[in-house]
C-alpha cells in the first residue's frame, strides 16, 4: 500500500531505538552504484546534507561512520556478479534523517545475513572486522534489521546524539 520509501523506512523505525517517526524534521536518501566509488559518492552527500541541516561540525564523525556502512555494504552484501540493472531499485541506498536532538543514518543493502557475524576474537581483530568497531566507537548506538514486505536485504543504522538537544528531550505537547 505505501510507496517504496515509506515501506523502506518501516523496519528501519521498528529496529532503532524509540524515537517518534512522526517528529522527522528532515530527510535525505540517494542511490549508491555498487562499485567502491559509491564511498566517496556518499561522503559528498553527506557533506551536503549536513551543510543544509547546519550540522557541518558532526561531519567528520558521520562521514566515518557513513563510509564504514557503505563499504561493509558493498564489500559484503553485494555478490561480485551483482548485475548493474534496474537503476529505480538500486542495490545499495543511504538515507540520513534527522529529529530534532538526533541523527540517524542508514545503509539499504540486498543482503538478508547479519553485518555483526565475528566468530571470533581473531576474525575481530582483522581488518575487515574494524569497520563496526569504528562505527559503534564514532556513534552513539547502532543496529540492524531485516526489511519486510516487497524489499529484500537489511538496514544498518547508527544514530548520533545532536548536542544542542535539552537534556532528557521532555516534549510538551
Amino acid at each position: 500500500m505505501g510507496t517504496n520509501g515509506s515501506t523502506m523506512l518501516e523496519p528501519l523505525r521498528q529496529g532503532l531505538p524509540p524515537i517518534d517517526a512522526a517528529s522527522v524534521s528532515s530527510s535525505a536518501s540517494c542511490a549508491l552504484p555498487a562499485r567502491y566509488e559509491a564511498v566517496r559518492g556518499a561522503r559528498k552527500f553527506t557533506s551536503t546534507t549536513l551543510a543544509q541541516w547546519d550540522l557541518t561540525d558532526r561531519f567528520d564523525d558521520v562521514a566515518l561512520v557513513v563510509s564504514e556502512l557503505v563499504t561493509n555494504a558493498l564489500r559484503h552484501a553485494l555478490p561480485a556478479d551483482t548485475p548493474r540493472e534496474a537503476p529505480h531499485d538500486p542495490p545499495v541506498r543511504l538515507h540520513l534523517m534527522r529529529w530534532a536532538s538526533r541523527l540517524v543514518c542508514a545503509v539499504r543493502d540486498p543482503s538478508p545475513d547479519s553485518p555483526a557475524t565475528r566468530e571470533s576474537e581473531e576474525d575481530f581483530a582483522a581488518e575487515s572486522g574494524r569497520g563496526l568497531f569504528l562505527v559503534e566507537s564514532f556513534s552513539d548506538s547502532w543496529g540492524w534489521h531485516p526489511l519486510a514486505g516487497t524489499l529484500h536485504g537489511k538496514v544498518v543504522w547508527a544514530l548520533f546524539r545532536l548536542p544542542d538537544a535539552p537534556q532528557g528531550e521532555a516534549r510538551t505537547s
